[in-house]
Parts: C-alpha cells; sequence; structure tokens
C-alpha cells in the first residue's frame, strides 16, 4: 500500500493546475467587464457633455446670428446673414474635425486585457522545456 497523502498524487496536482488555470481565466474575465464597464461609462460621459455643448453653444450662436442681422439690417442685411451662415459652416467643419480627431484617439477597447493575455502567454511559453 502506498504512504503517499492523497493530496500529492498525479490528480491532485493536475486539480491544482486545473484551480490555477480557473482562476487565471476568471480574472482574465472580470478584466474583461471592468474595461468595458470603464468605455460604457466614458462613451456615456462624452455623450452628455457633448450633447450639452451642442444645445448651448447652438442657442449661443442663433442669438448671436439674429443680433448680428438685426445690426445691419438697414445696411447690409444679406451681407450680413451670408456672413453668419458662412461662420457657422466654417465652426461646423472645424467641429467635426475635432471630432473625428478624437474618435482616431481613443484608447483601444479590451486592451489592457490583450496585454496580459500576451504577458500569460509569453511567461507559459518561457516555462516550457
Amino acid at each position: 500500500m502506498s504512504d503517499a497523502a492523497p493530496d500529492q498524487g498525479p490528480i491532485a496536482s493536475l486539480r491544482r493546475i486545473l484551480a490555477t488555470l480557473l482562476d487565471l481565466g476568471r480574472t482574465r474575465i472580470e478584466l474583461i467587464a471592468v474595461e468595458i464597464e470603464e468605455q460604457i461609462e466614458h462613451a456615456a460621459r462624452l455623450l452628455l457633455w457633448g450633447i450639452a455643448a451642442v444645445y448651448f453653444g447652438s442657442l449661443a450662436l442663433l442669438l448671436l446670428a439674429f443680433t448680428i442681422v438685426i445690426a445691419f439690417w438697414d445696411t447690409h442685411r444679406m451681407l450680413a446673414a451670408i456672413g453668419v451662415t458662412a461662420a457657422f459652416a466654417l465652426a461646423a467643419a472645424g467641429a467635426g474635425f475635432s471630432v473625428r480627431k478624437r474618435l482616431r484617439q481613443r484608447p483601444r477597447i479590451l486592451s489592457a486585457t490583450s496585454t496580459e493575455l500576451k504577458r500569460d502567454a509569453d511567461a507559459l511559453r518561457e516555462e516550457s522545456p
């Protein structure tokens, strides 16, 4: 008969390895969930502030446009209206380019998870004979 303790056999070692792998997988899944939550919060915050900026900016620009057209009503109302329209078009183009630039600069989704999984794979390769 064998005097070996029941937790020192090959099956026990296999169970410990499996438990470690499952724990590693659970940790990575939790990291993925945290990153997704961060991305959702970032997008929601960006959307809300964007809506507020567009609303108040539009209101201010509309009132400014009316003020300019009224100021030139007796002399050059068409020129004032065309100038205000051109200014709005330039502002819209600038804002569009700014949004495009910011969308290109955002961090890649799940980049931390990808980095950690690559580290895990590298570590496993180094331990292999």
